[in-house]
């Protein structure tokens, strides 16, 4: 039956059996600096067979078979069958929050092997049962720096992902909080501004690497900043990129986070997605969420339970580390698997085959006639170039002979509305790497893509 609005009618009754003058007596208790003044930028309702005619109109747009140059935090790695035959057996697929220990051992048991993984990954002490994804991750570390610290002001580096940017500004915003963005130069952060923008004040420095540009940064000397400031150092991982890269832990990092979506998730349309955390064992009792802890019974036999949830559903409120009351359980225990499966062999060959892909797309593209690399940095399986073209008309016309593009940087950043953020993975080939580069030479040339075999 389509949606009916309530009448006017209807909302004063209400109002009048709770007592209310009108739905603004609703929220008294909530101060005036907090509330939301306009209105949200959502779409007028539909009667649901509007909304589904809709939904299908929007899915009959997807195009098989489509070869992906998108990044951004978001990749194309291949998943192994084998990882949602497991995940989506019925005692993964739904189960909740496993509160009885003593019916829900295997549940706990694979968010266990997922904190482990974590740890082996990053080389960290301790890593929580999973967030939403990588920018609350960010979000949440932050937060936890500032009640470690008592400081009131964040800095994060403008090559850090815009998305995770806008999310941390949304998550602090009603607290008395400041975040100083240092500025980049070709790619990087300028180190320059670390002297200049670090001071007693600043609870944590969040530096990524691999960054949103692809680039690897110079690391030690933000660390040794912010450390002999007295604050926290936070670092923005790939999880792939560890199978060849230094780990948050060698980069003496006191938290790592990241996406965990490269590990068995599907893109699906970005989510949902899987937020990775990690800390020095200082922070233990203030890492957001919860921990499964392993332990032994009565009789010395192994099992599992939900420790230190310092969480608002567990704790007094003005005790609780996180508002955060779910964790993306199921994507967990999927990369659990894929992690699993992959082993110290495998993940190290994704992240050498993603390198490869990349550097060889880059090495052509750099040669194609009016593109340039925007940058001399190394990167890492992801990079930005500069296009004689609009990047929105090349992506249009990619999009036609079935290639996904890229990124165009000028939604992100204006002053780059030039430039495409291009990402290779281990499932594109030289191949496709070749067909890529035809197409950005023909539309250099002025000719359309039309003619090009999908």
């Amino acid at each position: 039956m389509p949606y009916i609005p309530h009448s006017d009618d209807d909302i004063r009754e209400m109002l009048d059996t709770i007592g209310a003058i009108s739905a603004d007596d609703l929220f008294a208790t909530i101060p005036e600096s907090l509330r939301l003044r306009h209105p949200l930028e959502l779409p007028a309702p539909m009667p649901e067979p509007e909304l589904v005619a809709h939904l299908k109109a929007l899915a009959d747009k997807n195009r098989p078979g489509e070869v992906s140059f998108m990044g951004g935090g978001v990749y194309n790695h291949f998943v192994p069958s084998v990882v949602w035959t497991l995940a989506m057996r019925p005692e993964f697929a739904t189960a909740y929050t496993p509160y009885q220990a003593e019916v829900a051992q295997g549940t706990l048991q694979a968010i266990y092997e997922f904190q482990t993984h974590v740890c082996r990954l990053t080389g960290m002490d301790v890593a929580n049962a999973s967030l939403y994804d990588g920018a609350t991750a960010v979000a949440e570390a932050a937060l936890l720096a500032v009640n470690h610290t008592g400081r009131t002001r964040i800095v994060v580096s403008e090559t850090v992902n815009p998305l995770y940017r806008e999310v941390l500004a949304a998550m602090v915003s009603g607290r008395d909080l400041e975040i100083t963005t240092l500025p980049s130069e070709r790619g990087v952060t300028n180190s320059a501004e670390y002297g200049r923008q670090i001071g007693d004040s600043a609870a944590c420095l969040i530096l990524a690497s691999p960054n949103f540009f692809g680039c690897l940064e110079e690391i030690e000397s933000g660390e040794q900043a912010i450390h002999r400031a007295g604050g926290l150092f936070i670092m923005v991982f790939d999880p792939i990129s560890l199978g060849i890269l230094k780990t948050p832990a060698e980069y003496k990092a006191d938290i790592a986070v990241g996406e965990g979506q490269s590990l068995g998730i599907p893109r699906s349309f970005g989510g949902p997605l899987l937020g990775l955390f990690a800390a020095k064992k200082d922070f233990v009792r203030k890492i957001p969420g919860r921990l499964v802890g392993r332990t032994e019974d009565a009789q010395g036999r192994t099992g599992f339970v939900l420790t230190l949830q310092t969480r608002e559903q567990h704790i007094r409120r003005d005790k609780a580390t996180s508002n955060i009351c779910t964790s993306e359980a199921l994507c967990a225990t999927a990369a659990t698997i894929y992690v699993s499966l992959m082993g110290k062999a495998g993940l190290p060959q994704v992240a050498r085959l993603s390198t490869e892909r990349a550097h060889y797309l880059a090495g052509k593209i750099a040669t194609a006639n009016g593109y340039r690399l925007w940058t001399d940095q190394p990167f890492f399986k992801e990079f930005v170039v500069e296009t004689p073209v609009a990047p929105a008309k090349i992506l249009a016309e990619m999009a036609q002979v079935g290639i996904a593009g890229g990124i165009d940087l000028g939604r992100y950043f204006p002053a780059l509305d030039s430039h495409l953020l291009i990402a290779a993975t281990e499932m594109v080939s030289f191949a496709d790497c070749d067909r890529f580069v035809s197409g950005l030479e023909r539309l250099a040339a002025g000719k359309r893509l039309v003619e090009m075999q999908a």
